[in-house]
């Protein structure tokens, strides 16, 4: 059997290949490469190992013929299109603890540097000009710092600037009360960061929800003198307004690490008073680098030579001898945390995870995870399997898993349940086939259905003539209907039908079907 093949595409560390080679890989090491040179040569290699400087594309991953999986040495993930790569069946790994001491200490230096104006006062002084009462700097004791994003890095900041006596906000979606009193800071939204912070830290992904977080109009709502270090993500902060507010004074300094297009060797905020920058040293410490790229090599070579899946952010983690049994299970268990998620809509607060006969027969955390990952795009849709369940954790959701080895009606079957304000709600599937997801139960109404693509759920009094109301207005609005799945309480009482269609159904459409006679519940769905 052939070893599998290895390229790394980046500069790093050379333990890296050679963990490879001890691990049962064949490894090349060739940077530097153009898009059209990784082009013609990616097809050959069972995996890829990258930093920030290649850029993994639709492209790229079309010409990747025989590619398994990608390892990013660090945490971002920016130059790899994730969608891109599950479409392909390619899993995508980051380290993401490696170098997150090493970046909240370049933060925090940034922060020191701003308040002290160190690299001006450096220039000048080393242009002979001892200009001592030029540079008149902030203390950061008692200053309040305002952290964007409490995660790993922003909660290393967090602990970091309590040892140098600072009073701290954060404002983060998936932050609990719970978890702010742990790490010592005041949970606040943005706004509130925003009029109070003496000093701002960013520390969050760059997702369509965070893209110019610190726009014009948030600059614009900052306490004046405010301080801003970014050492996440470019894109987080309009470089123009930046710039604007940097020449009015609005904002005393700023420290950027990062830049909307990298690398930046022409920015509008060159040369702007009070602005220092790096080129993207957040995570360049030598522990830094040596430990992502030993991480990224063991996770790497245990996938393709053992199965074992480590920090993958578009599956969950499990064994190889495990992949092939729990495939299915965990795309039902996405379907019906995306079931729920979507049709549940109070502040949940309590999902549990049961798992029943065959299915309590397998290693539960890859099923609770899927779960995890469909209901909690209710909140974001960059959420995925690996991280669902530390969203989850964040946001205060207690999370119960019940295993049943007992067979019921279904020969396997996996039932999730929320505590609503209107008692408890679940759902439940089986496999068909040991392959095929199937729902068979919806909030306690027996009703076989595939959940794929653009669905309608409509709960209605279960009355002669409703499936020939429902169908007569889809039609006149020119939807077409794949499947119809029907089911009710009893004779008479409340029924249920799930139906697919073949685009997503327009809102005036949904409203007038809950204008039919005996309609109680519309929603439109989507896996």
């Amino acid at each position: 059997m052939a070893k599998p093949k290895v390229l790394i595409s980046d500069k790093m560390d050379p333990n890296a290949a050679r963990i490879f080679e001890e691990r049962g890989c064949d490894v090349d090491v060739i940077t530097g490469q153009t898009p059209d040179e990784l082009k013609a040569i990616i097809g050959q290699y069972d995996g890829l190992a990258i930093r920030s400087s290649t850029k993994v594309t639709p492209e790229i991953l079309e010409a990747a013929t025989n590619l398994k999986v990608i390892g990013r040495a660090g945490i971002g993930v920016d130059n790899v299109d994730i969608p891109a790569a599950s479409a392909k069946g390619v899993v995508v790994m980051n380290t993401p603890f490696g170098n997150s001491i090493t970046t909240a200490e370049h933060a925090i230096a940034m922060m020191m540097a701003l308040a002290r104006q160190i690299p001006e006062a450096n220039e000048s002084t080393q242009a002979g000009k001892w200009e001592k009462n030029r540079f008149m700097g902030v203390e950061v004791t008692g200053k309040t710092l305002g952290l964007i994003g409490a995660g790993n890095i922003g909660a290393i900041v967090a602990s970091r600037a309590l040892g140098l006596r600072m009073k701290i906000v954060a404002y983060d979606p998936f932050l609990t009360a719970e978890r702010a009193i742990d790490m010592g800071v005041e949970k606040v939204d943005l706004d509130e960061l925003l009029t109070r912070a003496d000093f701002i830290t960013l520390h969050t992904p760059l997702t369509d929800e965070t893209r110019n977080i610190l726009s014009a109009e948030a600059l614009a709502k900052t306490k004046k003198g405010v301080r801003i270090v970014n050492c996440a993500r470019g894109g987080l902060i309009d470089e123009a307004a930046l710039k604007a507010a940097l020449e009015s004074a609005h904002v005393a300094g700023a420290a950027l690490d990062v830049f909307e297009e990298e690398p930046a060797k022409e920015n509008p905020l060159f040369g702007t008073p009070n602005f220092i920058c790096t080129p993207h040293l957040g995570a360049s410490t030598t522990e830094a680098q040596v430990n992502v790229a030993l991480q990224v090599a063991e996770q790497l070579s245990d996938y393709l030579v053992n199965g074992g899946v480590t920090n993958a952010l578009n599956m969950p983690s499990l064994s190889a001898e495990e992949a092939p049994r729990l495939r299915p299970y965990m795309a039902l268990a996405e379907k019906l945390g995306s079931l729920i998620g979507q049709l549940a809509h109070d502040n949940l607060t309590k999902i549990s995870i049961e798992v029943e006969g065959a299915a309590a027969q397998l290693n539960q955390k890859p099923i609770t995870g899927a779960v995890l990952a469909g209901f909690m795009k209710r909140f974001s849709q960059s959420v995925n399997m690996v991280n669902a369940p530390f969203l989850a954790k964040e946001r205060g959701l207690e999370v119960r898993e019940i295993r049943n080895e007992r067979e019921g009606v279904y020969q396997t079957l996996v039932r999730v349940t929320v505590d609503t304000s209107a008692g408890d709600r679940s759902v439940a599937g089986t496999l068909f086939g040991k392959a095929e997801p199937r729902l068979v139960d919806i909030f306690g109404v027996g009703i076989e259905a595939d959940l794929d693509g653009n669905m309608m759920y409509i709960v209605n009094d279960d009355q002669p003539g409703f499936i020939g109301r429902i169908g007569t207005l889809l039609g006149e609005n020119g939807i077409n209907i794949g499947t119809f799945h029907l089911g009710r309480r009893a004779a008479g009482g409340e029924a249920v039908l799930l139906l697919s269609v073949d685009n997503p159904v327009p809102e005036d459409v949904l409203n007038a079907a809950c204008q039919l006679t005996g309609v109680r519940v519309v929603r439109a769905l989507t896996f």
